[in-house]
Order: structure tokens, then C-alpha cells, then sequence
């Protein structure tokens, strides 16, 4: 007598729904954590703060005055001299470039319009002062 017979054969089934369900869900938590990762490059300075704040909303060019009154360009540390060069270099790459002039509330202001002086007299005619929202 044939057990084999007796039972059911039955294969086991794959369920390919659920397992593409949670690749989507691995594939949106890696694109948000993505996101989210992107923000951490910037440099860490004190904004101050104004009520007509507004996001950015197109790639900048970043010039950082620190507290301690070092200049950033972008990402990089560069002396005050050099400052209207390396704006003039940008000019000429893309004469539309927007400036966006991030300085810590406790960096001398005499600094500040040292760099927005500099920036008019490369000729920048799009210059933007950071600034955080009112209320954070």
C-alpha cells in the first residue's frame, strides 16, 4: 500500500505580493533617510531671526561669516582678500548665480558689510541675507 498516495500532496505556496510590498516600504524608508541626510552638511552657525523668512528653493552660493569673523565660501575657508576673486570666478561660470550671505547674529556687522561690499563691487546682482523664521 502507497502511503504517499493517502496524503495530500499539496505545494507550498510563494506569495510574491507581500514580499513586493516590502521592498516599496525598504525602498521609500531609504529615500527619506536619504533626504534627511542631505541637511547635515551645513555648516552649524546662529541665524537671526526675521518674520519674512522664505525657503530656498534653487542651489545657492553660500558665503558663511562665522562668529569668530573667518569667511566661508560654500564649504571652503578662504581670507577676506580673496573673497571678491573667487565671487568674480563664479560670475564668470554662471553670470546669474544667486549669493546667499549667512552670518552668525554674533559676528561683527562691520564684517557683514564688508562681504555685501565686496559682492556689489564683483558685481552680484542677486544677493540674499539668510535668516531664520520667527517662532522656531
Amino acid at each position: 500500500m502507497k502511503l504517499r498516495s493517502l496524503r495530500i500532496e499539496k505545494q507550498p505556496e510563494l506569495m510574491i505580493i507581500p514580499m513586493i510590498d516590502i521592498i516599496f516600504f525598504l525602498l521609500i524608508f531609504f529615500m527619506m533617510s536619504t533626504l534627511y541626510m542631505v541637511e547635515q552638511h551645513t555648516i552649524p552657525i546662529n541665524l537671526p531671526q526675521a518674520a519674512a523668512a522664505q525657503k530656498e528653493l534653487s542651489k545657492n552660493i553660500n558665503i558663511t561669516i562665522l562668529q569668530n569673523g573667518n569667511i566661508m565660501f560654500d564649504q571652503e575657508e578662504i581670507p577676506f582678500p580673496l573673497l571678491q576673486k573667487r565671487i568674480s570666478i563664479q560670475l564668470a561660470k554662471q553670470p546669474e548665480n544667486i549669493f546667499v550671505v549667512r552670518a552668525d547674529k554674533q559676528a561683527e556687522y562691520g564684517q557683514v558689510v564688508a562681504v555685501l561690499d565686496e559682492l556689489k563691487m564683483s558685481g552680484a546682482h542677486r544677493v540674499a541675507v539668510a535668516t531664520d523664521r520667527k517662532g522656531r
